[in-house]
């Protein structure tokens, strides 16, 4: 679809359905805001005029109740401005609805980087054969996570299902009702969710929008690449889930909610099976068929709400064969690709449905391995030899106690690796089978995991889990080929690799490398990272695979995903594409059958793109090198005076949303990862880091030093030189556009008043300066006249969004501005910035 022709679609059906449902929206019997609607524009039109005109948060709201309204009490003009924050929360969820039920007629099936439109490029080029070989060996893993960057409510998400589906069918007194319903739908959970909440809550997703989609996409590449593909690999698409095994920094993960979630994540799958086989009864009414499946649906029911063992995974895929058996010979094979579809997806999701992995952070490990040498071996860690010590850790067997062990972390740690063998018992290995360790720095962090398995019991053949460390810091990223190659030639942890198939997964985190290193030094080193884990790993015949802990925003190795796996070169693996999603990037990108379709498909024909076309042009030159590297130095300067800037985190802390975050009832993990009272920098969490540079429309980690390196390079005279490496390397053009989306949802008029405060303007100045050159520098080396110029869907997209959002940013200075100049009602506006932050976050879609 043309340029011109997507814009006009995009304005049709998104733009004007809004105004029209909106102008419904404005019109509805809301209790206590029916005159909101009214009053909006007011606000909207304050903000644009106020901000352009210099004029504060503080100046522009009083003006707005003196000019609009004959409100002078301080009380109610506060219950006002409560009353437009919801309002907005729920204008936010109609544009959501209409923009998500649009996007089947925005896209289309041979769009670039969908299946069909893959497969004419291989058949073009005589590539389809090694298109079907390269399919049968590859595979696209989501992971989802339990961050808490999600504000809507599994209510409030019900809503919005419904919401869309009406809108697609242009159903108005159904969009009427539901709208009512929206206002009358509380967005705001009484109290925090538990990691087992956060679990339901996706595993919701899981049945009703990955059991078809997955589904259907296999079917889709069957019919494409054929019966072989998909019957020599029914593990294409793949699913993992975080939410009740990840216990980096979540005290509130314990081994009861590994084990919870793992019977919730059986059972949703068994359900979905059982629902399923309901339907082909309708179809397979033939005799010694039907009666089949009746005993096959009996079994799922006394497995579902019975607890019974039930039938094996194997037996139920045996008793499905041989009922294909009967209909292809009896039947003449009629409805046999309903049922090839059922086998098809039991093969796919197992009793498992999604992979559970388990995840801390290394330090919890080393506290919990230093106590055990104590305890067991009545040795002090740091005094004992490094040969010493990996003898103990990979050659020593226990059966410890968890209750010899005073540390609850310790305590629960060895219960739940005791119970991993049984959930692998009942939901299969695949089910879970990945231990993660964060914060990886050394060859330690691997090992200590290694022997609290067997410490707690287990001979080596029965540690069928892939231990994977999380290299994320600039230290740890840059300690990584030593730890690894280090690894690969120890034989204790060889031979685990030869039990494992000769694969390792290494996770490379960009969300603390950005926010360690900054945005060029995070994504080139990481970049470099795998091409030396490569080598690594090829030089030790080890078949490595790399998990990319991803975020929504490009700050946090989010944004146009695919094209990043698509800019990968030949010096990289490419065995499969693993990445995380969490939070908004589920509901956004993933969150509908249409955009799962699509994305999914955007990640494999990536994957497959360079393998098959093996094209050079992707392969970076020693010059385009050396230059990155100068690039990523010059920035990482620029970004690391930011960070030892003494305002750098008082600013954050005082001028910002960050310690709000923290009361929000959004997720189940604290926003950081230590106790003290005190912010201490390392101890932050990249979400509300990221999320918090974005409501303040600042978005400081997608840009901040780009801009200096580039300026560098034209004050030598060698513009032309990063002109050039935009025009001719895929990932340098990936990480350019996708800076470009965190500079287009940049607004510094909102925080124009800061410029005026003792402690922080020259503060502010330094990242205002650095944003107008950032935008400066990459407009010259694209050659483009505005942001996202390439991306109009897009920026349409984000401009509509930010015009629905503006009065609620000035809302949230407002209380902010309120706050920093002290105030008797302290409390009242600090619920104002909570409570504003959630409109904010799901209008962004990809903002922490």
């Amino acid at each position: 679809m043309k340029v011109r022709q997507q814009q006009e679609k995009f304005r049709q059906i998104v733009g004007n359905k809004y105004q029209i449902y909106n102008a419904l929206f404005m019109s509805l019997p809301y209790d206590k805001m029916s005159n909101i609607g009214m009053l909006l524009p007011f606000l909207y039109e304050e903000s644009k005029e106020g901000y352009e005109n210099g004029k504060t948060p503080i100046e522009i709201v009083n003006e707005f109740f003196d000019d609009h309204t004959e409100l002078q009490e301080e009380e109610r003009r506060i219950d006002i401005l409560f009353r437009i924050i919801q309002y907005i929360e729920r204008q936010v969820v109609l544009f959501d609805s209409i923009e998500d039920a649009a996007f089947s007629s925005l896209h289309d099936s041979t769009d670039t980087g969908t299946l069909i439109q893959f497969n004419q490029i291989a058949e073009e080029r005589g590539q389809l054969e090694k298109a079907r070989n390269k399919l049968m060996e590859f595979a696209v893993k989501i992971v989802f996570t339990a961050h808490p960057t999600q504000f809507y409510s599994n209510n409030v998400q019900r809503i919005l299902y419904e919401l869309r589906s009406a809108i697609q069918r242009d159903a108005i007194s159904e969009v009427d009702a539901l709208l009512q319903q929206l206002g009358m739908t509380p967005f705001v959970a009484d109290e925090k969710p538990t990691p087992y909440d956060e679990a339901l809550s996706i595993i919701y997703y899981l049945r009703y929008v990955y059991y078809d989609t997955l589904g259907e996409l296999m079917m889709k590449v069957k019919d494409i690449y054929g019966q072989a593909v998909v019957e020599e690999n029914a593990h294409l698409f793949q699913l993992g889930f975080w939410p009740g095994g990840d216990r980096d920094g979540n005290p509130f993960v314990k081994s009861e909610t590994t084990a919870k979630v793992a019977e919730e994540l059986r059972v949703a799958i068994l359900k979905s099976y059982y629902n399923h086989i309901k339907k082909l009864r309708g179809k397979f009414t033939f005799r010694g068929v039907s009666e089949s499946l009746k005993e096959i649906s009996e079994a799922l029911y006394q497995m579902i709400f019975e607890k019974g063992e039930g039938l094996s995974l194997e037996e139920l895929i045996n008793h499905l064969e041989e009922i294909r058996e009967v209909v292809v010979n009896v039947y003449n094979g009629l409805y046999i690709d309903y049922l090839d579809d059922l086998i098809m997806r039991i093969k796919m999701f197992g009793y498992h449905f999604a992979a559970l992995d388990i995840r801390q952070d290394s330090s919890i490990h080393d506290r919990i391995i230093r106590e055990i040498f104590q305890h067991e071996f009545d040795l002090d860690y740091d005094a004992i030899s490094k040969e010493e010590k990996i003898s103990l850790l990979t050659e020593k067997s226990l059966n410890i106690n968890p209750e010899d062990y005073s540390d609850p972390f310790a305590q629960d740690t060895i219960r739940n690796v005791y119970q991993l063998k049984e959930i692998q018992k009942r939901n299969g290995e695949l089910g879970l089978n990945r231990y993660i360790i964060s914060n990886s720095e050394s060859i330690w962090d691997v090992l200590n995991v290694y022997a609290l398995f067997k410490y707690c019991g287990y001979k080596e053949e029965e540690i069928k889990f892939d231990i994977i460390p999380l290299f994320e810091t600039m230290q740890g990223l840059g300690n990584s080929k030593h730890t690894m190659d280090t690894l690969y030639n120890l034989p204790s942890y060889k031979d685990h690799l030869k039990r494992r198939n000769m694969e390792q997964t290494i996770m490379l985190g960009f969300s603390d490398g950005t926010k360690d290193g900054g945005y060029v030094k995070a994504n080139w080193g990481i970049y470099q990272t795998k091409e030396t884990l490569t080598d690594v790993s090829k030089n030790n015949d080890i078949k490595v695979v790399f998990f990319d802990g991803r975020g929504g925003p490009p700050a946090r190795g989010g944004g146009k995903t695919h094209q990043f796996y698509a800019s990968q070169g030949n010096t990289i693996a490419n065995n499969r594409i693993e990445l995380t999603i969490q939070g908004q990037t589920i509901t956004s990108v993933f969150g509908t059958k249409e955009h799962a379709t699509y994305n999914f498909e955007q990640l494999l024909s990536a994957g497959l793109k360079n393998s098959v076309f093996a094209d050079k042009k992707v392969d970076l030159t020693t010059q385009e090198r050396e230059v990155l590297d100068q690039l990523a130095t010059w920035s990482y300067q620029k970004y690391n005076d930011l960070k030892s800037h003494p305002m750098f985190v008082p600013y954050l802390e005082n001028m910002s949303t960050l310690k709000y975050y923290g009361k929000t009832n959004i997720g189940s993990r604290p926003s950081k990862r230590g106790k003290s009272d005190s912010l201490v920098f390392s101890d932050l969490r990249a979400i509300p880091f990221v999320g918090s540079w974005s409501q303040l429309k600042q978005n400081v980690p997608g840009y901040y030093g780009f801009g200096t390196a580039i300026h560098q390079f034209k004050e030598e005279g060698k513009v032309d030189v990063i002109k050039d490496l935009f025009t001719n390397s895929d990932f340098f053009r990936t990480l350019v556009q996708n800076s470009m989306m965190s500079m287009t949802k940049t607004y510094f008029p909102l925080t124009y008043y800061m410029q005026n405060n003792p402690q922080y303007s020259e503060f502010w100045s330094m990242l205002h300066e650095e944003f107008l050159l950032s935008r400066e520098m990459m407009l010259e080396i694209t050659g483009y006249d505005m942001l996202m110029e390439d991306e109009p869907l897009s920026r349409l997209s984000v401009e509509m969004r930010e015009k629905i959002v503006l009065p609620l940013l000035t809302i949230q200075q407002y209380a902010l501005q309120k706050l920093q100049e002290g105030t008797d009602k302290e409390e009242i506006y600090a619920n104002m910035v909570t409570r504003s932050l959630f409109g904010n976050i799901n209008a962004s879609r990809n903002s922490a």
